[in-house]
């Protein structure tokens, strides 16, 4: 099927390169998962090589959120959440909660594993969860770089609010706000929530850029798309997002990478055989552990690597 049928009779705006949308997943106890990155039809925009939008789920009490210990390489990983919480443990020792606006950027680098879990105070009581995760591949000269967590409240991060636009810039630069969290590459990621019949100008200064449409409804040149839908833009010009209703997208990219990426499972590299050594590491326990983890994820089967290229 091409991009074009999934406009399912609507006219592409001339800016639009492509448009993904994703497959809702049920991963058990009515949470799921929509991952629009990576895709068939684009494998990354700037270096956002996976994202997924987790949940609205509602969890009974003694339920919640269950991610076991798991490797990464050659990437950094976002969470960023709408709604719940998430508790948050990694083999550097790190324990962490995040809740929503607040970011936890946490870099693999050579080589880190995590858990994610709901915590127990949460599970008691009962919860809703709902939020975003992205992945962004290092470039070649970080792809090693040592493994670090950093965590950033809600209120250090800039945000800014006009003609009905609430915009919080959640990494680099939007509309004169400047993020404090560390990239390794020239990106921009931002969440924008934006009221009934208002406003927002995309700017063009970044040759790839993508708009993910969490909630409601956008107009773009005259032709409106609905939540659940990444819309991949062409590199060039200013574009005038206009909403219906109350609505709220993540706004991604960057520049192009630095070459052609492969993933497997939870590790990115611009090496196949540095995919290797990593599988290798982690079924034979050679990933430092996570501190009050006694569970862990298993290597999936050893399928081979499927090249995640640029653009």
């Amino acid at each position: 099927m091409s991009w074009e049928e999934d406009l399912q009779g609507r006219e592409p705006p001339p800016s639009l390169e492509t448009l993904i949308v994703p497959r809702v997943r049920d991963l058990g106890d009515g949470f799921t998962v929509r991952r629009a990155l990576p895709s068939a039809r684009r494998r990354m925009v700037g270096p956002f090589i996976f994202l997924d939008q987790m949940g609205p789920a509602d969890f009974n009490s003694g339920h919640g959120l269950d991610v076991r210990p798991h490797p990464h390489i050659g990437l950094s990983t976002v969470t960023y959440l709408f709604e719940g919480e998430v508790l948050h443990r990694d083999s550097l020792g790190v324990v962490q909660s995040i809740r929503p606006g607040a970011v936890n950027w946490m870099t693999a680098g050579k080589g880190i594993a995590h858990s994610e879990r709901t915590g127990p105070e949460t599970r008691a009581a009962g919860s809703r969860l709902f939020g975003i995760q992205a992945w962004l591949a290092l470039p070649h000269q970080h792809e090693e770089t040592e493994p670090s967590f950093v965590h950033h409240p809600q209120d250090t991060l800039p945000s800014g609010q006009d003609d009905g636009v609430r915009l919080n810039v959640i990494a680099g630069a939007m509309h004169g706000l400047k993020s404090p969290v560390r990239t390794h590459s020239d990106l921009f990621y931002a969440e924008a929530r934006l009221d009934a019949d208002a406003r927002f100008k995309l700017p063009a200064e970044h040759e790839e850029r993508g708009l993910y449409l969490v909630e409601g409804t956008v107009d773009v040149e005259g032709t409106r798309f609905q939540a659940g839908e990444l819309l991949v833009f062409k590199p060039g010009s200013e574009i005038l997002l206009k909403s219906e209703g109350p609505a709220r997208m993540m706004l991604l990219g960057g520049e192009p990478m630095d070459g052609p990426r492969y993933l497997f499972w939870n590790f990115v590299s611009s090496s196949k055989e540095r995919l290797e050594v990593a599988k290798s590491d982690w079924k034979e326990g050679r990933f430092a552990q996570v501190p009050q983890e006694t569970e862990f994820i298993p290597l999936p089967p050893d399928d081979p690597p499927a090249p995640v290229r640029y653009p």
